[in-house]
Parts: C-alpha cells; structure tokens; sequence
C-alpha cells in the first residue's frame, strides 16, 4: 500500500467514525438531561414485599388485586386467583425503574402529556396505586402517553409517531416535574380478565363421556374399556356406527381447556344455566367432571365445573408377589396416590366460579348424537326398498 492509498484509507475511517459518533448521540439525544435525578430508582425504596394490595384506574376500569389469605386475587372476579408470576415480574420491573430524562411541565401542559388528573377526561393518567396491608399507602403512580423513538431508517411497518421506547410518569400528582422511564410499562391494563390465573382443569385419560342435551334425543353417551381400546356409543341402535374422525375430536376437546374470564353478578336465566346441557367426563384414575354447558355469549360458552373423584386407597394385590416387589409396587402407587391428590385439591378450587370458556374448545363436545355418526346413504328412486324390490322380481314372458 502506498501512501497516497494510506491517507485515502485513513479519512475514510475518520468520515465513518464521526458519523457512527453523530449518530449515537442523535440517538441517546432524547435520554440526555442534566439533571440529578437522572439515573435515580422511579419509586425509590421500594419494598416489593410490603405491598398486598394494587390499584389500576383508568377512565371508567378500576381494577383491584388483593391479597386474600396469603393468595393473589382478583377483586372484580369475586376475588378468583390472580396470576402470580404476572405480578410479582411487574413489581419487581417497577423497583428497579430508573429515571432517564425529566421535563419541567406545568398543570396546563399535562393533558398533552396524557398526564391530567386520573378520571379526568380522555387525557387523565392511569392511576397505579400500592398498598400494605390494612390499606396503608407505599407508592402511587401517574402514567402517562408513551415516550417514542423515531427510526433512523424509516419502516412502513413503524406506527405513527415512532416506536414506544418508554412512558412520561409522575410520581407526585401536584409536581412540576415530569419523569421519563425506559419500558412503556404496556402490561398494565386495568381489564381484570388480563390478571387472571388461567390455569385449568387437565382431564387425563377420560374412560366414558355422557352429554345430555336439554332435547333428549340429541343426548349420547361413548365409553371405552381401557386407554387403548375405542370408543363405543352406548345404547346404539341398529344402524348407527361412529364416525371415528368426529369422536377423536370430540372426546379430546377437553383434555386441556381454558377460559377466556370468570363470569360475575349474572343470574342463571342470564347465562342460560338455568337450562343447561350437561356433560359427566369419568376417568380411569377415578375423577369425576360433572359440567354445566350455558348460553354462548360473543365467542365463550357459559360454563361450570364440579370436579370429584373416589380415589383407591392401597394398590390392588397381585398374586404371588414377592415382598420387595410390593414394597416398589407400594412406593409407587403411594407417590402416584400423592399426585391424584394433588391435582385433586387444585382441580376442586375451580366448582365455585361460572367460567366464560371459547366455543371452539366447547363446540366438538356439543355434538349431538346424529352428528356422532356416520351419515346414513341419501335416499333416493333407485335405492328405496320399493325400488330395490322390484329390481329383484324375475320377468316373466
């Protein structure tokens, strides 16, 4: 290389060196402040533990989680577990918040900011308050429009006014100043169903499932003789066989359901369950689903569930077992005994509750017997047993 090649080389490093540098602090230009706040914890002490109870209030939606009895719960649910994990990331997202910029902004510049006072127009902050317990207030918490980052290299994917890169707060509803944090804090939602712990009933290996439709005639009943086997449609008249694609679907529906939100101050005649279609699901381990199918409301069915089950209590004897073979046999079913409790305990906690479950999880068990079966052949002019019997007389000349 030569020098004139070398000189040529090095400005151009140094042309995209400052532009690398130009760009950066474009960039970071929008966190940059003075300040001594800057880099300060938002809540400052924040003691994540203390709080047992939280606020979200927006507009019209006021939502309150609250610990009862040591359990997470969601008060406008008629206080149905809250997802735990869901709001324990959240406190500890909020108590190590920091400051990255603030802003001197006075009472008639808070509206632009979304930051008027909670409940106070289209322009009023969400309130997020924490409590301890017996209601003593830990921190409250304005939030206001989100703070955006216009792209260096323009998308027509990017929505308008830029990507949210973090949330204008205020940490004392009378100050002057106005703090920006880097995390738009997009999970707080003041909808109690956003809050709920969806976790759900687990139907393991179901041996019959029996729905009764309001009109009787619609009502079937399949059952199977081991895990293996299939499905037999009990009581089947002559002519009915089973559309094997249709009861797989139907009978698996259930294996792992979910609900969309918990039902509240609404009357029998209100969710239909006042004329239910019922279901009974019975396993082979002994559980017993006895279900209450509603009205469909949107895309859910209402919906309950009272969850039993009769549970052995010591393995079944094997003959000419050898001591130590019993004593694994035992520990094993012990353990297994331990688990069906379990589950048990947990699947029980749901009888309480009327559930809004999403009707493509509900619709495959909502079949009614003829759509159980395999469709009888159309009748017609050549295939009726007039037409057939005729066929078959000899001709005679």
């Amino acid at each position: 290389m030569n020098r004139k090649q070398f000189i040529v080389l090095l400005a151009l490093v140094l042309v995209l060196g400052g532009a690398a540098w130009w760009h950066y602090h474009r960039q970071t230009a929008g966190w940059s402040n003075p300040n001594p706040e800057l880099g300060q914890k938002l809540l400052g002490d924040f003691q994540v533990n203390d709080v047992a109870q939280i606020r979200i209030e927006q507009g019209t939606n006021d939502l309150t989680l609250a610990k009862t009895n040591g359990l997470w719960c969601v008060a406008q649910r008629d206080d149905y577990p809250a997802n735990f994990s869901q709001i324990s990331q959240l406190l500890l997202k909020l108590r190590d918040l920091k400051i990255v910029q603030t802003e001197a902004v006075g009472p008639s510049q808070l509206p632009r900011l979304n930051l008027a006072p909670p409940g106070q127009g289209t322009n009023a902050a969400m309130l997020l308050e924490f409590d301890a317990a017996g209601g003593r207030p830990i921190r409250t918490l304005w939030l206001g429009k989100a703070h955006t980052q216009q792209s260096s290299q323009p998308s027509p994917d990017a929505p308008e006014g830029g990507w949210p890169d973090g949330r204008y707060v205020l940490t004392a509803p009378h100050s002057t100043t106005v703090a920006v944090i880097s995390d738009p804090l997009s999970e707080v939602n003041p909808a109690p169903d956003q809050w709920l712990d969806k976790t759900f009933l687990q139907i393991e290996k179901p041996q019959s499932i029996s729905v009764n439709f309001p009109e009787a005639t619609n009502s079937w009943e399949l059952t199977r003789s081991s895990e293996t086997n299939d499905w037999e449609l009990a009581g089947a008249k002559p002519g009915e066989k089973l559309d094997r694609s249709k009861v797989s679907e139907t009978a698996g529906s259930f294996s792992s359901p979910s609900f969309a939100d918990v039902a509240t101050d609404l009357s029998p005649k209100q969710t239909g369950l006042d004329r239910p279609t019922r279901v009974v699901i019975k396993t082979f381990d002994g559980f017993d689903y006895s279900m209450k199918v509603g009205a469909k409301t949107n895309d859910n069915y209402c919906l309950t569930v009272h969850t039993s089950a009769t549970l052995p209590k010591e393995p079944a004897p094997v003959k000419g077992e050898k001591p130590e073979q019993q004593a694994a046999a035992d520990k094993t079913f012990q353990a297994n005994l331990k688990t069906l409790q379990t589950k048990l305990a947990r699947e029980s906690a749901f009888n309480q509750w009327v559930y809004f479950v999403p009707t493509w999880t509900v619709d495959p068990l909502l079949k009614t017997r003829e759509q159980l079966l395999v469709p009888k052949p159309a009748v017609t002019q050549t295939n009726t047993p007039s037409a057939v019997s005729s066929l078959e007389k000899p001709t005679t000349k």
